[in-house]
């Protein structure tokens, strides 16, 4: 009788345990690390016309009175305590049920499947807030971590285009809108924004969010385009 194979954990099940014990809002707490991220932030989210959680930092409802994201972070450059992140793509399903500023967002993460473990650990620390830092303030936003795992996280930039792909859980595609000049995107520029003071304006060309849960269509709705400079502690 031939040996029954065993099968590893999944990082899904290990990060949900991780979750429960050390993510939970009301036992979340910071642990300023030294960490950076240098990179572009791309989204597509469910508002109309162009993201007003821009100008208003967060204060103004958005268009349709909840805001659904997907959010696609390529790491062209930087580290978790002097592990290397770079090169590695993650994906965010971010779901608020209000104003951006009001907090409750509950999210899930993607992480590149070709990250070692502790970039893993590390990038899961920084995108709860964990790690202190630029994105100190999600400890305070976010609500509820539904999932984290590991993934395929194909992230195309070029042109005035940006793709992700993440299976069929989230396939998106964006465009810069044309501004006056061909060479120059319609922007906001020097603004307070979390994400960094110049925010490229777009919009969603095909967009589609198939997982827990949530079934969303962004074509035709707002984006943003981003260069992050990230830090911590």
């Amino acid at each position: 009788m031939a040996a029954k194979k065993e099968r590893k954990p999944s990082d899904r099940l290990q990060v949900m345990q991780k979750i429960d014990s050390r993510m939970n809002p009301t036992r979340r707490r910071r642990e300023p690390t030294n960490w950076e991220i240098k990179g572009e932030l791309f989204l597509n989210c469910s508002c109309t016309v162009f993201c007003p959680c821009v100008v208003s930092l967060g204060a103004h409802p958005p268009t349709e009175g909840h805001c659904h994201a997907w959010m696609a972070i390529a790491i062209d450059d930087g580290h978790f305590e002097g592990e290397s992140l770079a090169g590695l793509n993650v994906g965010l399903l971010v779901d608020i049920p209000g104003r951006m500023g009001e907090g409750n967002w509950r999210v899930a993460a993607y992480v590149d499947e070709n990250a070692t473990q502790k970039a893993y650990n590390g990038i899961l620390k920084i995108f709860s807030g964990a790690a202190g830092g630029t994105t100190g303030l999600f400890t305070m936003l976010v609500s509820e971590i539904i999932g984290a795992e590991r993934a395929p996280v194909e992230i195309v930039r070029e042109g005035k285009k940006r793709s992700i792909v993440i299976g069929r859980k989230i396939q998106g595609e964006i465009e810069m809108i044309d501004g006056k000049s061909p060479d120059h995107p319609v922007m906001v520029s020097n603004s307070k924004y979390w994400m960094g003071p110049d925010i490229i304006a777009a919009v969603g060309t095909k967009s589609r969010v198939r997982d827990y849960g949530r079934v969303w269509d962004f074509g035709g709705k707002s984006a943003e385009i981003c260069p992050i400079e990230w830090s911590g502690p």
